[in-house]
């Protein structure tokens, strides 16, 4: 077990522990405020970009569903007719390489892992660099008609100036001790969400009403939400490539299975797979985590369901594997046993009224009868 799983299982059961790196969390904290202070008063630059930016980010450390999120809000304002770009970070790239945009053909181990599942499920214009200018500016050259820029988890980057910010809460994972790092996980003190656009991230519910209920009234609106809502399980080799297919039959509820993880959060992961009816034997690895078939070759005696995310990777892993040397029985064993869980994020209608009216306080109108309703 990594260093990385071991403090996040501590944060996570709160471990008596952790209250001994207080002192650090103190000095955190302070530097945290000189820095934010230092920005905002001019003693530290920042940029603004030629078209409104708007950012999607987090208080805590560890995933909170922001994916997703940048994804049903692209495809949203897609088909509302609004030109979109994204701006991310790259993290896990090679930023000797960056900025980069980012296209289907980009590689994870380049762009990074996000960025890769981001422009597969949306073919939104896309650039990375840790330098968030450079970014925007690789990105601009590429698509200057983009009305909107979406900054993937830059919250905290400072440097750039942002029109709209939206926070994710994990509403399910909470706070823990609602401690800075590293005594909790909170980048920022919880004091940072008052004021802002937080959407929490609630749990899948069987009575979903409470999406569909308007927030155009004269009461105050309800919290702006979301869940991840499961699709049908997929099979990865279906991912890779449309021949040579191995029939094989999608496990269902009651079946055991090893779940393979490496997000920011992998016991999401292991709850949604169990809410589904699987008897599940969780493998949480670090965030971002680089597999290798060994890896994977040990769980041979169930199906193996990842992530999306983790999806990108592992299809990478495969192709240069089949690139490189012909495919043994037990490559082929391995592959048939590859089951990937896609998730879409579903926004309470209040979302989109808020997003529809921030766009419009900034001049960007959008056709308001389309795509404005929450999937059942």
């Amino acid at each position: 077990m990594s260093i990385e799983t071991i403090i996040t299982n501590a944060w996570q059961r709160k471990a008596a522990w952790l209250w001994l790196l207080l002192p650090i969390s103190w000095l955190y904290g302070l530097i945290t405020l000189l820095r934010r202070h230092a920005y905002k008063v001019g003693l530290l630059s920042s940029y603004r970009a030629p078209i409104p930016v708007m950012v999607i980010g987090n208080i805590s450390v560890g995933g909170s569903g922001k994916t997703p999120l940048i994804i049903a809000l692209v495809n949203h304002l897609q088909k509302r007719g609004i030109k979109v770009g994204v701006i991310s970070r790259g993290y896990g790239g090679d930023t000797s390489q960056m900025p980069a945009l980012v296209n289907a053909t980009s590689l994870p181990n380049v762009v990074g892992d996000e960025p890769c599942l981001i422009v597969h499920m949306t073919g939104v214009a896309m650039a990375v660099c840790p330098n968030r200018q450079q970014a925007i500016t690789t990105l601009l050259d590429a698509a200057p008609d983009v009305q909107l820029i979406i900054a993937d988890d830059g919250l905290q980057h400072y440097a750039l100036k942002r029109d709209i910010e939206w926070i994710v809460v994990d509403a399910a994972r909470g706070f823990g001790n609602e401690q800075l790092l590293p005594t909790g996980f909170l980048r920022e003190p919880m004091s940072r969400l008052e004021g802002a656009h937080v959407i929490y991230h609630d749990k899948p519910k069987t009575d979903l009403s409470h999406y569909h209920e308007s927030s155009k009234n004269s009461h105050p609106p309800e919290r702006l939400s979301m869940r991840l809502q499961a699709d049908r399980l997929q099979h990865l080799w279906d991912l890779i490539s449309s021949e040579n297919q191995i029939n094989r039959a999608v496990p269902t509820s009651g079946s055991r299975v090893h779940a393979v993880s490496g997000i920011g959060y992998p016991q999401r992961f292991f709850n949604t797979l169990e809410s589904l009816g699987f008897d599940v034997i969780g493998h949480p690895y670090p965030d971002h985590y680089d597999f290798s078939l060994a890896e994977l070759l040990q769980y041979s005696d169930y199906p193996i369901v990842v992530t999306s995310k983790d999806a990108v990777k592992i299809k990478a892993l495969l192709s240069d594997y089949t690139a490189e040397q012909a495919s043994s029985d037990e490559y082929a064993q391995l592959v048939s046993r590859l089951w990937v869980l896609p998730v879409t994020a579903v926004l309470s209608d209040n979302c989109y009224d808020n997003l529809n009216q921030q766009l419009k306080a900034l001049g960007i109108e959008a056709d308001s009868d389309v795509g404005t309703k929450t999937p059942s």
